[in-house]
């Protein structure tokens, strides 16, 4: 059973996976640090001085704080903007696969589709060049 174990913890996918869980960890500390530092101060200076972290509404003793659900938003919206970019990058430096060659052919007639190196059509049995 620890052989078992091993040989699953050791595949290159756990792994990967494993990595990519602890850089993201990483990335989320930056981009929140990004949100909180430096957009959300220079949005509140744009719209006259808010500052996003201490807008609340009391209701009876809750404090609803939607100003951290907005520096949430944002905290998404940079994130999924540079997950998307960095998808786009990589889709474009992969290798596009050449088009397989064809193994079939349509007959001019009945426009079946028959084998590439058919002379007859079996539908409609007509000779094809």
């Amino acid at each position: 059973m620890f052989k078992e174990f091993k040989d699953f913890v050791l595949r290159g996918n756990v792994l990967d996976l494993a990595v990519a869980v602890i850089i993201g960890g990483a990335f989320g500390k930056i981009v929140a640090s990004l949100v909180n530092d430096i957009f959300m101060p220079l949005i509140g200076l744009a719209l006259g001085g808010v500052d996003f972290s201490s807008l609340s509404v009391t209701v009876g003793e809750a404090s609803i704080n939607y100003g951290l659900f907005i520096q949430a938003i944002v905290d998404f919206l940079i994130i999924a903007l540079v997950i998307f970019l960095l998808v786009k990058a990589v889709n474009r430096m992969s290798k596009k696969p050449a088009p397989a060659e064809p193994t079939t052919k349509e007959c001019p007639f009945c426009f079946t589709v028959v084998p590439l190196k058919a002379t007859r059509c079996p539908h409609c049995t007509s000779e094809i060049k």
